[in-house]
């Protein structure tokens, strides 16, 4: 029966794929559509009147009435929402809220979820995902056999007790389309479980038995469940495990760090990698060919995309490009305008077009300096405050810092590794790091989740260097002065093993 279901969806697919290929076609046009819908749902929406919507006729007036805004200015209408207030940024109320880290100034942050929001946006493009993937994989059995999704959990807030909350994959899942559900793996108990060592048991202990043919999540969650389950069944790969898998659907971290893992453990030249981009703001993209690791613009998906140069990042009043606007080769940060009430909302992430026939894009980074190798989404503030709160307690000071990865093998985890100057040195650095590590956990509800009991990551790493080592990078870069700065966090180890190089020596370091 499932082998009959799986050729009837694999049918609606085709007809989906042919929908996605109209919008490609006449990606302008899909917007202006997208646009015109967006503003008449606003229409009725107190924000919308603060901002004149009823004389909002097209895009250029739109521009002029609305500011672009982050998550700060956006904040205190979405808190109303929570709080169970109906028309605010979107009309009707609003139960389900997205969670996530990445804000300035708050440990996470609440993104609204509307029904049409998860259904015409993150569950339909859910569903152009499976398009595409059919489409390279024409043998696809992800309605016969089992799919295995790592998600987030469910919670709520007493001072929201009429929210729903939970990152996006977790509000995903528990509103999954029941023709879906029994393809899925774990059971969606097993999968809403907030305890990560509990959860991770329980999912090896159901998968090692199924037929998997296909797993998403962020590749750290998934390569720990993989360390487990191989040392559950005594295997060498997953192949041995699961023989007839097909593919895997990433994103949320960069993937390049961890591609050859997932190569060991999966040694075939015919599984699929295909990248996705469902933040929790929405779901912007999709890679069409294996050969391109670029992903398509989703154009038709209930989202008007706006982009800021770089020249305007800084500008209290920038002015956005339009789609048909945007060039290749430059960098741009993401503005969208979403049936989820989001309006010209600044997401933070940074694209670059590969190509505007279709568009399609890769991710190069946030708007910020961050670190984001396993889904933590570390911000330099969440540092600079830990770095703050440990240094008062531990009477020292710090002339400089910067931050990098250890990043995860399949028989090593990974973690931070912070570079650090000191003025004046705590008495005892193992102390100083794990203070450090605890106030970072109290800031950032990612970076805690991910070390929720050693499992993703291991307490950070401090290596103390001698005085003037950060003088000398920024000389040796031909950066001193005052603009010029050492960064303070990248996802990358480059800047942390030349500051390592410019100390001269064999430096002493503490976990």
């Amino acid at each position: 029966m499932s082998k009959i279901l799986n050729n009837v969806i694999k049918t609606y697919l085709a007809f989906v794929h042919q929908m996605l290929e109209k919008s490609i076609d006449k990606p302008i046009e899909s917007q202006e559509k997208v646009f015109q819908k967006l503003i008449a749902n606003f229409r009725n929406t107190k924000y919308g009147k603060i901002h004149s919507i009823r004389h909002v006729k097209s895009q250029a007036d739109f521009s002029k009435a609305y500011p672009v805004v982050d998550y700060e200015k956006t904040k205190p209408y979405i808190e109303r929402m929570m709080k169970g207030e109906s028309d605010v940024l979107i009309g009707g109320s609003v139960r389900f809220f997205s969670k996530s880290s990445g804000t300035t100034s708050d440990k996470s942050k609440y993104i609204p979820v509307t029904r049409a929001n998860l259904y015409k946006n993150h569950i339909k493009s859910a569903w152009d995902s499976l398009a595409l993937f059919y489409r390279k994989r024409p043998d696809a059995q992800l309605f016969n056999k089992k799919s295995l999704m790592i998600s987030g959990s469910i919670s709520h807030l007493p001072e929201y007790p009429k929210a729903i909350i939970g990152d996006i994959s977790a509000i995903m899942t528990k509103n999954m389309p029941s023709i879906a559900r029994s393809f899925y793996t774990p059971d969606l108990e097993t999968a809403m479980i907030s305890d990560w060592e509990e959860k991770i048991q329980r999912i090896t202990h159901q998968v090692g038995t199924q037929d998997v043919v296909m797993f998403g999540g962020v590749p750290t969650w998934l390569l720990v469940t993989f360390r487990e389950l191989l040392k559950k069944y005594n295997k060498n790969n997953l192949l041995e495990i699961w023989p007839n898998l097909q593919g895997y659907l990433h994103g949320g971290v960069g993937f390049q760090p961890y591609e050859e893992q997932f190569k060991a453990l999966i040694p075939s030249e015919n599984f699929i990698y295909q990248e996705i981009y469902n933040a929790s703001e929405g779901f912007f993209g999709i890679q069409q060919y294996n050969e391109d690791d670029s992903m398509l613009l989703l154009v038709n998906n209930s989202v008007f995309y706006e982009f800021l140069p770089i020249s305007e990042w800084e500008s209290d009043n920038p002015a956005s490009v339009s789609l048909k606007d945007v060039e290749t080769g430059q960098p741009y940060a993401l503005i969208i305008t979403s049936n989820n009430g989001l309006t010209r909302y600044k997401v933070g992430d940074v694209i670059e077009f590969t190509s505007v026939r279709p568009y399609k894009f890769k991710i190069k980074g946030r708007t910020q300096q961050y670190i984001n190798i396993f889904g933590e989404e570390v911000m330099m503030d969440n540092t600079d405050k830990a770095m703050s709160m440990t240094c008062k307690s531990m009477n020292a000071s710090v002339e400089n810092y910067s931050v990098g990865p250890v990043f995860l093998t399949t028989s090593e985890k990974g973690g931070h590794e912070w570079i650090v100057e000191f003025n004046k040195s705590p008495k005892d650095l193992q102390a100083f790091a794990s203070l450090l590590d605890k106030n970072l956990r109290l800031l950032n509800s990612d970076y805690d989740a991910k070390r929720s009991y050693d499992i993703a990551l291991l307490e950070l790493k401090l290596t103390p260097v001698p005085s003037g080592t950060f003088h000398k990078w920024l000389q040796s870069k031909n950066k001193l002065g005052g603009q010029h700065k050492v960064p303070r966090l990248a996802n990358h180890r480059q800047i942390i093993q030349s500051l390592m190089d410019c100390a001269g020596f064999q430096v002493k370091t503490s976990r």
